[in-house]
């Protein structure tokens, strides 16, 4: 699953921006933008909105939601090193796939939303994944501004420390479902 995300995505975000032009590669990966600065304020974003995340979801309406992603997480049995790979691969291919690659056509809100809706978070048909989904887009939305300003480097950091801060959670400190 990790391999896919960090080796597909950024492989179809390549060739829907350029096509099977070989000499753009590191023109689409954007290297310029992995520096100090937006690294760090990405790593600080990704990690504040990621406990911010948890505290919202403690509210008895996400019981059920966090017993399903914790019963998720148990049985495929992560441990705390392939919960940080997992983060990095998401952070890394789907911010090079939806900021590097659909974002420029379709612009920072509906890529957000298209991001949001894809992972499942977006569901009329369940409500508590959709009141999830409402507390992810202010920070994909934040962070799709944050890949505008301070590059693809601030996006990858910020997603990769979110889903690290989440993956830590849900692996390390189960709790009883009800």
């Amino acid at each position: 699953m990790g391999w896919i995300t960090l080796l597909g995505f950024p492989l179809l975000g390549y060739l829907i921006t350029y096509g099977f032009d070989h000499t753009k590669v590191w023109e689409f990966l954007s290297l310029e933008s992995f520096t100090l600065i937006p690294i760090g304020y990405g790593l600080m974003f990704g990690y504040v909105y990621g406990f911010l995340s948890i505290l919202l979801t403690q509210a008895p309406y996400f019981n059920e939601l966090n017993g399903r992603m914790e019963r998720f997480l148990g049985s495929l049995k992560l441990t705390f090193i392939q919960g940080l790979f997992l983060s990095l691969c998401a952070g890394f291919g789907e911010e090079l796939f939806f900021r590097g690659a659909l974002q420029p056509y379709l612009g920072v809100w509906i890529t957000s939303i298209l991001f949001v809706a894809i992972h499942g978070y977006l569901n009329p048909m369940n409500w508590r994944k959709s009141l999830y989904g409402l507390i992810v887009l202010p920070f994909i939305v934040l962070l799709s501004l944050g890949f505008e300003f301070f590059g693809l480097g601030f996006a990858i950091s910020a997603h990769t420390s979110y889903d690290a801060v989440l993956f830590t959670y849900l692996i390390q400190s189960p709790r009883e479902n009800p």
